[in-house]
C-alpha cells in the first residue's frame, strides 16, 4: 500500500453481514483506500449456522483470525457497528499494536471498568430480546441459555431503518439471518473483558447516530462519559444504521478521523 491508502476492516451487527456496508466500501475503495469487510460466523455468506455458535467467541472467529493473520508491520482501522463493536474491542484486547484506531458506530463501548454486559443490562431497547423482536429458542443445543435472535420486520423498520432508503429496508429482510443471544452472564462477561494495558491503548472514537431508537442518543451520551474515547463524531439526522441512511457522512468522518489518527 502506498502511503495515502489505508486498510479498513468493516464489522457488521446482529443478524446483518458484510453486505450491509456496500454503499461505504465503494465510497472508501474510490478514495483509494483498502477495505475489507468481514461476515462473522453464521452471518451473511459465511458456511456456519447459527446452533453451531456456543459462545461469542466461535461468533467473532473470522474477525479475530483475520487480524491475527496480517503482518506485524500492518495496522488497520477497526470499524465496528452496532454488535460489531463488541467483536472489534475482542480483537483490540487481543492485538493493539494492530489496530491505529478503533470506530465504534452505533455501538457499546465498553472500558476496562465499564464492561460490554453491565452496559447492555442498562439498555432496554438491547437488553429486552422480547420487545418486539423474535426468538428461536434451539433445543439442540448443549448450552439452554443460548437461544438465537432474529429482527421482526416491523422492528426493522420502525426501530433500526426509519430514516434509511427502502430498497436497503428491503434488502435487511432477504438477507438477514438468526444471531446468538449468547445468554450466560458470567461467560459473556470473560469473554468481552478488556484491559487497561492492551484495549486501553488504542485510540477509539464514538460515532452517535441522533435518531438512533436502538442505542439512544442521551444512553450514548451517558455511556461515553463513564467510558471516555478521544473523539466523538455525531450525525444529527441518522437511524441506527448510518452506512444506508447517511453514508457519505459516515464515510467523511472515517475520513477525518483517519486523517487524525492513523
Amino acid at each position: 500500500m502506498d502511503n495515502n491508502t489505508r486498510h479498513f476492516v468493516l464489522v457488521h451487527g446482529a443478524c446483518h453481514g458484510a453486505w450491509c456496508w456496500y454503499k461505504v466500501v465503494a465510497l472508501l475503495q474510490s478514495s483509494g483506500h483498502k477495505v475489507t469487510a468481514l461476515d462473522m460466523a453464521a452471518s451473511g455468506i459465511h458456511p456456519k449456522q447459527v446452533h453451531e455458535l456456543d459462545s461469542i467467541t466461535d461468533y467473532y472467529e473470522p474477525l479475530i483470525e483475520f487480524v491475527r493473520s496480517l503482518p506485524q508491520d500492518e495496522r488497520v482501522i477497526l470499524v465496528g457497528h452496532s454488535f460489531g463493536g463488541i467483536g472489534i474491542s475482542m480483537a483490540m484486547e487481543l492485538f493493539p499494536k494492530k489496530i491505529a484506531v478503533a470506530v465504534f458506530v452505533a455501538s457499546i463501548v465498553p472500558s476496562p471498568d465499564l464492561g460490554f454486559v453491565t452496559i447492555r443490562n442498562e439498555c432496554p431497547q438491547i437488553s429486552d430480546f422480547n420487545v418486539e423482536k423474535k426468538i428461536i429458542f434451539d433445543d439442540s443445543s448443549n448450552n439452554k441459555s443460548n437461544g438465537s435472535l432474529i429482527h421482526e420486520p416491523q422492528f426493522l423498520a420502525s426501530n433500526m431503518y426509519q430514516l434509511s432508503p427502502l430498497e436497503d429496508l428491503s434488502l435487511a429482510m432477504l438477507l438477514q439471518r438468526p444471531t446468538r443471544t449468547f445468554g450466560d452472564q458470567e461467560l459473556l462477561q470473560e469473554k468481552t473483558s478488556v484491559t487497561k494495558e492492551n484495549y486501553a491503548t488504542v485510540a477509539k472514537v464514538c460515532v452517535v447516530c441522533q435518531q438512533d431508537k436502538l442505542l439512544k442518543y442521551d444512553f450514548e451520551l451517558s455511556m461515553i462519559e463513564r467510558n471516555p474515547t478521544n473523539d466523538v463524531k455525531v450525525i444529527p439526522d441518522a437511524d441506527h444504521m448510518p452506512m444506508f441512511s447517511k453514508p457519505q457522512e459516515l464515510f467523511a468522518y472515517l475520513q477525518e478521523i483517519t486523517a487524525i489518527y492513523y
